[in-house]
């Protein structure tokens, strides 16, 4: 890591489907490049696809950068390889949050209100909001979302294998256990209750602040939250931690169904679940 705190980081994100049988067509959409935001450059981004295809790229409602293809030839595997370098740097001191007052009369009138109900993916149960309210009792809004997270994570233990990508934020608070993606949703079901805008983000995590220079390590993309309290700041309710250098952001949406990696549609016979390998190297 340089002397200010800056670090650049490669990432190289993999995505193989294989069908049961060949797919006649597919239709595909991509959202794997990172943003460049403050404390945040993208320095370069690609995605190249397997068999070859003609990609095209749009941003969507959310501000998320889309590459778009479609095979129209029979396919019996797809490969999608997304790799990006990135510069990031350690995030500024948190500034005076705002009065409570102040930001519930933001919400109600800009587009905050999109980030402040529920959607089908986190809506909780009203006791579990009122069990948050007491957990945040006298609290600012910066100090609220730590204490809400760390009473999401004491709850739902991160345990890869146990939900799926359908799973809601209901669901993995009563099982007790899920990953990232089921812990930022009930985090963000228990902020929209207490009315703190909060939106879901979709991106990546190095696994090793200190890693070697050079040196290939396996990861996964990851999900963390933003909260809007005088301007949006990113916190990591898995790792109970402010998101920094070590986090990339590619989208930022209301729940995952805004920010899906890879989805699409295909005619042909169903295949089994997609395989996904993220591998990071640190080069600055």
């Amino acid at each position: 890591m340089s002397a200010n705190g800056t670090r650049r980081l490669r990432i190289r994100h993999t995505t193989q489907v294989s069908y049961a049988q060949a797919a006649v067509s597919s239709h595909n959409e991509v959202r794997m490049t990172p943003l460049t935001l403050p404390g945040q450059t993208t320095l370069d981004a690609r995605v190249t696809i397997s068999p070859a295809a003609t990609t095209w790229s749009y941003w969507d409602y959310w501000g998320t950068q889309v590459t778009a293809f479609e095979l129209m030839d029979p396919h019996a595997d797809l490969t999608i390889t997304a790799s990006s370098l990135v510069e990031t740097s350690p995030p500024a001191g948190l500034p005076p949050s705002p009065a409570w007052s102040e930001i519930t009369e933001r919400t109600a009138t800009s587009r905050l209100l999109e980030f402040a109900g529920p959607t089908v993916r986190t809506t909780v149960p009203p006791k579990l909001v009122k069990k948050a309210r007491k957990a945040a009792a006298g609290l600012d809004p910066h100090e609220t979302v730590v204490a809400v997270s760390s009473l999401v994570a004491d709850r739902v233990t991160y345990l890869p294998g146990v939900t799926g990508v359908n799973t809601s934020a209901a669901e993995a608070w009563e099982q007790g256990a899920g990953v990232c993606q089921d812990i930022a949703h009930v985090t963000i079901a228990l902020l929209r209750g207490l009315g703190l805008p909060t939106r879901y983000v979709s991106g990546y995590l190095h696994p090793e602040r200190e890693a070697e220079l050079h040196r290939p390590v396996a990861g996964q993309s990851h999900a963390w939250v933003e909260y809007w309290a005088g301007d949006w700041h990113g916190y990591d309710p898995t790792n109970r931690t402010r998101a920094d250098e070590s986090h990339v952001v590619v989208g930022r949406g209301r729940d995952y169904d805004d920010v899906t990696p890879h989805k699409g549609i295909y005619r042909g016979v169903a295949g089994g679940p997609p395989e996904v390998t993220v591998e990071f190297t640190r080069v600055a």
